[in-house]
Order: C-alpha cells, then sequence, then structure tokens
C-alpha cells in the first residue's frame, strides 16, 4: 500500500528522527563479512548475524526464485519456489500442545468450539503475515530487528521472555515425542529414555540443511503428511457425522456448552498463536534470494508468501480439525467410570484402569490417554497409528523450535557461535526442564503440565505481538510497505484482543490454585514487572509510528527509543540476499 503522503508528514515534522535516520551507518553488501570479536555482545552492531556462512536453517545455500514471464502474472513455479518457510512455521499449530488442547476441547464442548478453532487459525494468519513483511522488506528479522530498535535493558529482558515462550513449547515439544515412543514400545522405553532420543535425533535432523535446504524443506513436508495420514485414519474410521464438525466449524453458537468451555475455548486461542512463531517465520523467509532494491520483487515475496502461509495454515486447521471431531465423537459426555467401564473386557484394560480415576467427573484426557482409549475402541492398531502422528508433530515441532531459538540468540545478542556451539546450546537450555519432568513427572498428571505451560506461553504473546506491529507499521523501517491506517488499526486491534484474552486465560488458571502468601507475593511483583514492560513496548510503538510531538519529547527519546530516536533502517540501504 501506497503512503506518499504519510512519509511526506512524517518527514516535515520529525526533522529528529529523519536526521537519526540519515546517520545511521550503512550496512556493508557483503554477506560474508562478520562483526569484529572486539564489539560487546550486548552492542548494537551493523551486521546481521545471518548474513554469513555458519547461519541456521540456511547455511549460506538459498532458494534462487524464477522470473515470471510478466510482473503480475500469477507463477505456480514461483510459489513453488517460495513454498517451505510457511509449512515449517505451521508446524507450531500441530505440536503436541495443541493436540492435546484438540482433544481437550472435543471431550469438553464436541464440535462447538470448531469456530474458535478457525478464528484462532486466521488470526495467527494475520500475525504470521506481518511477520513475514519483516524478513522480506527490511532483510532483518524479528529478533535482529528488535536488537536496533530497543535500548540494551529492555532488549535483554525481551529475549529472556522469548526464551521462556521457547522452552515452554519446547518441553510440550519433547515429553509428546517421548510420550510417542512410549506408545510405539509398548511400554518398554522409559519417558525419560524418550526425550534423551528425541534430543539426539532432532540434532542429526538439524543438520540435514547443510546438504541441501529443500530436501530439508521435503523432509518437514513429510512429517505433515504423516500427520494428516495418521490423524485422517482417527478421523475416518470413528465414523464421524460430517454435517455437524461443519456446524460447528461456521455457527458460533451451541447447546452443547457446559461448564469450563469458556475457558477451553481461550485455552484454544492460547494454544494455537506461539509468540515464538512470529520470530521464526520472519527468519525462515530469508531463505529466498530477493533483491530488496527492486519494490517488485520485495511486493511479489510478499504476495507468494502468503498464498503459501494460507496454504499451509489451512491444511494446519484440517489436521486440527479430525482430532477435535474424533474425541468429541467418541468421549464427549463420557466420564472417568464409562471409559473404564467400555474397556473392561479388551487388551487395554489394566492400562485404562491405571490411567483413569474410577469417577464420574468428565473424562480427564491427554496425548498417552488419547492413545489408550483409541486403543481399545478401534484395536491396538489405532493406537500405534495415534502414536507416530504425535511422533511426526513431536519430532517437527522440536526441530523448527530449536531453529527458533537459534534465530532468537543470533538476533538478540548478535552471537557468533559456530554452529554445532548454536545447537547444542540452544537444545540444553530447553531439554534441561523437560528432562527433569520426565524423569519426576508421572504419565497421568502431564494434562496439568500442559494447562500450566499454555499459561505460560500466553503471557509471552505480548513480547512478540507489540514488536510485529510496531516494526511494519514504521515507515522508517517499511517504507512504501508500511501498514495502511486501517492495516494498522486491525493489527493493533487483533494484537490487543488475543492478549487480553489470554491474560483472562491466565486469570482464571490462578483462581483455580491455591496460592500460599509468599507465592501471591511473587505474583503481585511480576505482575508490575509485566505491567511494566508492556507499558515501556507500548510507549516505543507509539513513538516509531511517528507521532511527532511524542517522539521528540525528550524523555522518550533518552528512555524509550534506541539511540536517542534512531530509527534503524531505511529500507533501501538493506543488502540483496543474493550478493
Amino acid at each position: 500500500m501506497n503512503n506518499t503522503g504519510d512519509q511526506t508528514s512524517f518527514e516535515s515534522s520529525s526533522s529528529t528522527i529523519a536526521n537519526a535516520v540519515e546517520g545511521v551507518t550503512s550496512r556493508s553488501s557483503s554477506t560474508s563479512t562478520t562483526p569484529s570479536s572486539s564489539k560487546s555482545l550486548f552492542e548494537p552492531s551493523e551486521e546481521s548475524s545471518l548474513h554469513n556462512e555458519i547461519s541456521s536453517y540456511y547455511s549460506g545455500n538459498r532458494v534462487n526464485i524464477p522470473a515470471a514471464a510478466e510482473s503480475n502474472t500469477f507463477s505456480f513455479r514461483k510459489l513453488w519456489a517460495f513454498t517451505g518457510p510457511g509449512f515449517l512455521m505451521s508446524i507450531a499449530y500441530l505440536d503436541p500442545g495443541n493436540i492435546e488442547s484438540d482433544l481437550q476441547s472435543g471431550v469438553v464442548a464436541k464440535y462447538s468450539l470448531l469456530w474458535v478453532l478457525l478464528a484462532a487459525t486466521l488470526l495467527g494468519l494475520a500475525m504470521q503475515r506481518l511477520a513475514v513483511k519483516i524478513g522480506v522488506v527490511t532483510g532483518l528479522h524479528l529478533a535482529e530487528m528488535c536488537y536496533r530498535q530497543y535500548k540494551t535493558i529492555p532488549r535483554l529482558l525481551l529475549w529472556l521472555m522469548v526464551e521462556v515462550a521457547i522452552i515452554g513449547s519446547d518441553m510440550q515439544e519433547v515429553i509428546g515425542t517421548a510420550i510417542a515412543i512410549y506408545l510405539l514400545s509398548y511400554k518398554r522405553i522409559p519417558l525419560y529414555v524418550g526425550v534423551l532420543i528425541t534430543v539426539f535425533d532432532t540434532l542429526s535432523f538439524l543438520f540435514l540443511d547443510k546438504y541441501k535446504l529443500r530436501r530439508l524443506e521435503l523432509f518437514f513436508g513429510f512429517l505433515i503428511t504423516t500427520m494428516a495420514a495418521s490423524f485422517g485414519y482417527q478421523y475416518i474410521i470413528s465414523g464421524t457425522p460430517q454435517n455437524e464438525v461443519i456446524k460447528g466449524m461456521f455457527i458460533p453458537w451451541s447447546t452443547d456448552y457446559r461448564p469450563g468451555t469458556l475457558l477451553q475455548a481461550v485455552g484454544i486461542i492460547g494454544a494455537v498463536i506461539m509468540p515464538h512463531n512470529l520470530y521464526l517465520h520472519s527468519a525462515l523467509v530469508k531463505s529466498r534470494v530477493i533483491d530488496r532494491k527492486q519494490p517488485n520483487e520485495v511486493k511479489d515475496a510478499n504476495r507468494y508468501y502468503f498464498i503459501e502461509a494460507t496454504i499451509a495454515l489451512l491444511i494446519s486447521f484440517i489436521i486440527n480439525v479430525f482430532v477435535v471431531a474424533v474425541f468429541a465423537h467418541d468421549l464427549y459426555g463420557e466420564t472417568n467410570q464409562d471409559v473404564i467401564n467400555r474397556c473392561a473386557n479388551t487388551s487395554f484394560s489394566n492400562d485404562i484402569q491405571s490411567a483413569f480415576t474410577a469417577n464420574n467427573a468428565t473424562a480427564e484426557i491427554n496425548i498417552y490417554k488419547a492413545g489408550l482409549v483409541l486403543g481399545c475402541f478401534y484395536g491396538g492398531a489405532s493406537m500405534y497409528v495415534w502414536a507416530i502422528g504425535i511422533l511426526a508433530a513431536g519430532q517437527s515441532s522440536t526441530m523448527t523450535g530449536t531453529y527458533a531459538g537459534q534465530f532468537a540468540m543470533e538476533g538478540f545478542l548478535n552471537l557468533q557461535w559456530i554452529r554445532w556451539k548454536r545447537v547444542l546450546f540452544t537444545r540444553t537450555i530447553a531439554i534441561i526442564p523437560a528432562f527433569y519432568v520426565a524423569f519426576f513427572s508421572r504419565l497421568e498428571d502431564l494434562t496439568k503440565m500442559n494447562d500450566v505451560l499454555n499459561a505460560v506461553m500466553a503471557l509471552q504473546l505480548p513480547f512478540a505481538a507489540i514488536p510485529t506491529v510496531t516494526f511494519t507499521s514504521s515507515i522508517a523501517l517499511m517504507g512504501e510497505f508500511v501498514n495502511g491506517t486501517y492495516e494498522k488499526l486491525i493489527s493493533i486491534t487483533l494484537s490487543f484482543t488475543v492478549i487480553c484474552i489470554n491474560l483472562y486465560f491466565i486469570t482464571a488458571s490462578l483462581e483455580q490454585v491455591k496460592l500460599s502468601p509468599i507465592m501471591i507475593v511473587g505474583v503481585v511483583c511480576f505482575g508490575v514487572y509485566y505491567i511494566a514492560f508492556n507499558a515501556y513496548l507500548i510507549l516505543h510503538m507509539i513513538a516509531v509510528m511517528c507521532n511527532p510531538s511524542f517522539s521528540g519529547n525528550m524523555i522518550i527519546q533518552r528512555y524509550i527509543l534506541h539511540n536517542n530516536g534512531a530509527l534503524v533502517t531505511n529500507i533501501r540501504s538493506a543488502p540483496m540476499d543474493n550478493q
């Protein structure tokens, strides 16, 4: 969208910021140059950490984009060339945490929350589109942009918040993969051993991109296909009524609502929109060769990436629907005792009695119990097919989670470690808590852990959503590709709506927990810090959106804006990916 009038107004009314932009040292066009070793780890560098040969994911091997016969003509060849990053991004919508949230919503509300799942996926698509714009237009991903736009202390706090989100998500993914291995081995491989196996095979798979990027992307495509086949098989054999599924997708009211439905609906939104996924997607799109000095190429890249992301999230939505529908059909209205009675004369009887408490409460379900239930209802083969799908979901999401951790470290800290050190460090951070949980927890209690981790990740959402909206709404950063007025309003409204929904989810979850006086003090202290940090990010967003009187304020320039108001950098100075 062309915002010439807005840009003219900005330049004429904010001379302080304009002069700062002009004074920014232009980056080198060489992609092999790395920052000097004398640079401080926490001081801004003029070089992007992803413009060198040790970059994660790309490993110096970017995909060339074929030229279309006409610039405005849609080309399937170009769409195929851009296909890959969106599907890696969509895996976050299919991780074991999301799968568990899906099956729980089916048990609690039958098909009546499918419209919430659809709405959450559309909200996620809108946010992912903004993340893509940052990487495509500026040549820097979201973490690198944060490194250049925020002061040192807020930048480090932001990095810590993102790492917490990654660790929380990674714990769900690693534990989910370990549960799949446990089921596939028919309980011969303990959970903690499965965690260690997950670590080692993830590390080995991550080095596939050293040989060829497209092969790695095809491997992820294979894992997504495996999930679709596994959960699709369960959907077919369950005999789910199609009309009820379609009704649940598009009619946002139902007689199936029961106590706990609202909280479950909020949990779906919190589980679907992952904060670290915005950082991941903005970096993945840099794997294609784009000449950012050519506006038509940038426009084309934004368009094709949006189409690809739409297709990828549509597939992820369908897979999620499979899971919701199966357990809505099989377990809605069932109690723990009903499940035990139904499986009494099967080979899974002992396992079911051990997993479910004999009472008349609504059946409590997680991905482990789900495998047992499917084995009981449809035969042992169904349990193994389910486990294969969970294994594919966990394995793929742990790999993309590792990439997200590397991008965050590279961007926020300008970290120039060699590849194996970065991979080892990011995996170690996440694996220690996962191993602890696997070693000391009972499989039957993992549902509570999943709820806690969803709440933790919901808390981190502002630390991805606010910077994403901020940078895509800045004329100084995005030039002619800046968000338009309506786009700004919609993106800000969506971001804060999702944030408020997630905060409600966290508050409601805390009300169900008995807090000691020390815990109450801790919650209050964290609440003050949380509100203050969000206030800083909002003030920075208002300043970057260039209200001249606000951004020119002495206090704002000194304490909010980086480098006394400098907005780094004009997109035309960004290096080309093909250099």
